[in-house]
């Protein structure tokens, strides 16, 4: 098992724990009456659809003889009407696992839905669309790899991943340089991005030659000069945009000179994909 699903399993656990599902007094007291049954789980809205080892493995723990087909498979997209799983097994168990399962598929079907069209806006451009650290505690990985399912690219999983040089990492060392030197000494060969916040710090960053500058909050006038700067360095860096950005201003933020546009707003301001689940009857 790697890291990445034994978090997954990790936060499974948890999510059942704090529903109680050993203690649900309704479907406890409903006991004589359960029976195999099937259950299918529908797309309500049109939308990408992520999280199907996660819901799974949900239903799996709650009764390891629940038996689930899948019918749209992670990044697949959906239609309102769409089956997307059919499911057998008790129908008690299928009322235990219901809740928690749904809300981490209609979640990440969420991230992976808004991921997409922000994709869609970027089409026309070889810029590349990347995600944040700016997710749910406990299920970073769960919602970076919706973003995958939506199509778009993850920055750094974790602060082991990359050294990312932001304004209050300049302010303890002092400057930029100091900061780069610093790591470089301490981690060599670790690949650096710096952020910067005008054009006096951006020049700095490309006298250092570390891979990635982000350019944050750059108006585009404050753009175009960034990418005359780069090509006047004669620098391979690249560049990532950051600060602000939406669906409105993401394609006229997509200029030549410009490699990745990050944005939060994937992982903290999507909407859950709207899914139900029902029994269909009787096995």
């Amino acid at each position: 098992m790697d890291f990445e699903e034994s978090l997954m399993f990790q936060i499974i656990e948890l999510a059942l724990k704090e529903d109680k599902i050993e203690e649900d007094v309704t479907t406890n007291s409903l006991l004589p009456y359960d029976n195999p049954v099937s259950a299918h789980v529908k797309a309500k809205k049109n939308g990408v659809i992520s999280g199907i080892p996660v819901f799974t493995a949900t239903f799996k723990k709650v009764d390891p003889r629940t038996e689930i087909k899948v019918l749209k498979k992670d990044g697949s997209a959906v239609k309102k009407g769409d089956i997307v799983l059919e499911i057998k097994g008790m129908e008690s168990s299928i009322l235990k696992a219901e809740r928690t399962a749904l809300n981490f598929l209609q979640r990440l079907s969420g991230i992976a839905t808004l991921t997409r069209e922000f994709v869609d806006k970027l089409k026309p451009s070889n810029v590349t669309l990347l995600d944040t650290r700016k997710t749910t505690p406990g299920m970073r990985y769960l919602e970076k790899r919706a973003v995958r399912d939506g199509g778009g690219a993850n920055h750094r999983m974790n602060l082991q991943d990359m050294a990312m040089v932001k304004d209050n990492h300049i302010e303890m060392a002092g400057s930029i340089t100091k900061a780069v030197e610093k790591i470089r000494e301490k981690f060599p060969g670790t690949k650096i991005e710096v952020e910067v916040k005008n054009l006096t710090e951006l020049q700095e960053a490309l006298s250092l030659k570390v891979e990635i500058i982000m350019l944050d909050n750059f108006d585009p006038a404050l753009l175009d000069k960034a990418v005359e700067m780069k090509k006047a360095a004669g620098s391979g860096v690249k560049f990532e945009i950051s600060g602000n950005v939406d669906l409105d201003n993401i394609a006229e933020r997509a200029k030549p000179g410009i490699d990745f546009i990050s944005s939060g707003a994937l992982t903290h301001s999507f909407k859950s994909l709207d899914l139900s689940l029902d029994i269909t009857g009787s096995e």
